[in-house]
């Protein structure tokens, strides 16, 4: 990685798990990355004890800011936006619009986080709405896929931003030259879909990204596409699927090898194998959903995150800071549809 200094704020309080899994990650990343400054924002009085015993061997490189209020996983994102203006993902969020902080990670309420960073930092020029993206394992590596929650209903247009914001992300961040981006739909062919959809597909075939088509679920986790672009009830509910999906294979497969004596034996056998399967699948390293389209980095770690978990959210946050995502977004946009020479 770059030797540039880049300083994460962290929302120490938001999650399920505490600031004590904030705190073991960012320990983590710190240890990996002498450039890295990290920020935790909460309670004073729950952080600085749990501080103490490592600002001797960090120094300037762990501090901490005070935040006076927490948003609940449950609460609105109207209620936060309001009520909640020193909550610990605000401050954290106000640190990179100060440019105290180079990007925020937070666990917390998606909903709050998504309207809160909105708010603050703003779009990007030309983008309507910012998007959910992460990377969902695919036989290619992996697969950029948004958005996944933020926008339930989107316009034509907005899909097309989409698949700019995630181009930009995947030839930045992951160095994927002219990434292949798809739209997706019921099926390939051009007559499929909603009208929405097929209108979308018209504005990616008159611009300069390298758009392959529709694409089916199944091509999600196929190495023929780098961009899966959609709106957000369908991205989210195709996450929760995937998720779902890969839980009760992997209860399958435990049942079937517990299922007798014999079974075991072979699962003794096949336990490298399973083990380097594990390790490919890992949730936890696709762990960070990038907030893209806002002007600065903001990065989503899951709630239920444990410190491995959040340390790939905090990694993802500094790749996005390194490789200037938003910059990267802005100048990808202005150079679709370029307006044709004024005859003089």
């Amino acid at each position: 990685m770059s030797d540039t200094k880049v300083t994460i704020a962290l929302d120490a309080m938001g999650g399920d798990n505490g600031p004590g899994v904030v705190l073991s990650a960012a320990l983590i990343m710190l240890q990996k990355n002498s450039f890295l400054r990290i920020i935790l924002v909460g309670n004073p009085d729950v952080l600085e004890p749990m501080l103490q015993t490592h600002r001797h061997t960090y120094g300037e490189r762990l501090q901490m800011v005070a935040a006076s209020q927490v948003v609940l996983m449950d609460e609105l994102p109207s209620q936060a936006l309001r009520g909640k203006k020193d909550s610990s993902m605000r401050v954290a969020i106000n640190l990179v619009k100060s440019g105290q902080a180079d990007a925020c990670v937070s666990a917390g309420n998606t909903g709050a986080l998504m309207a809160t960073a909105r708010f603050v930092l703003k779009t990007v020029q030309g983008i309507d709405r910012p998007a959910i993206c992460a990377l969902i394992p695919s036989q290619g590596g992996h697969t950029h896929m948004l958005d996944l929650g933020a926008n339930a209903d989107c316009t034509p247009q907005q899909l097309f931003q989409f698949g700019v914001m995630g181009s930009a992300l995947a030839s930045s961040v992951y160095h994927i030259e002219s990434p292949h981006v798809g739209l997706l739909n019921i099926g390939e062919e051009e007559i499929k879909g909603i009208e929405k959809v097929r209108d979308a597909a018209k504005l990616f075939s008159a611009s300069h990204l390298n758009y392959i088509g529709f694409v089916e679920g199944d091509d999600i986790f196929s190495k023929d596409v780098d961009v899966v672009v959609t709106d957000g009830f369908v991205g989210n509910v195709s996450l929760k699927t995937m998720e779902g999906l890969a839980k009760m294979i992997s209860q399958f497969i435990r049942e079937e090898f517990r299922r007798t004596t014999f079974t075991r034996l072979i699962a003794l056998m096949a336990l490298p194998v399973l083990r380097a399967l594990k390790r490919r699948l890992d949730p936890r390293h696709y762990n960070g959903a990038s907030l893209l389209g806002l002007k600065g980095v903001v990065v989503k770690s899951h709630g239920g995150s444990d410190s491995i978990s959040y340390a790939s959210a905090i990694r993802i946050a500094i790749l996005e800071v390194q490789n200037q995502v938003p910059q990267r977004i802005s100048r990808l946009l202005e150079q679709q549809f370029p307006q044709p020479a004024t005859a003089e």
